[in-house]
């Protein structure tokens, strides 16, 4: 199975909640998971950027193995540069392009 989470809220709880939630599934010995992707846009930015308020939960993630992607147009939009990301955290052209291809393989979609 594959699953992938959507950060976009602009409240810090919402994010944390999903990035525990996407932790807690790394340790889940009871559910087969093959991948884990999160996608990152607009306010739910936050936690990929260095030093953002959850920063080191997405290094724990990326760490686990946990792909984490930010949305492109989202960097361009708040003037952030991929330097001003958490290192390990990929660039997509768009969030919901990246959501949409990823349900397309198959990933289960989370929004927390």
């Amino acid at each position: 199975m594959q699953t992938v989470f959507h950060l976009i809220a602009d409240e810090s709880a919402q994010r944390a909640t999903a990035l525990t939630i996407a932790q807690n599934l790394t340790e889940d010995d009871s559910v087969d998971v093959d991948d884990i992707a999160i996608v990152a846009q607009a306010d739910g930015i936050e936690p990929l950027t260095a030093g953002g308020d959850g920063s080191e939960m997405v290094e724990s993630l990326l760490e686990s193995g946990v792909a984490v992607k930010a949305c492109g147009n989202t960097l361009d939009l708040k003037d952030l540069a991929e330097s001003d990301l958490v290192e390990g955290v990929e660039t997509v052209p768009s969030g919901g392009g990246e959501l949409t291809r990823l349900q397309n393989e198959g990933y289960a979609y989370i929004r927390p």
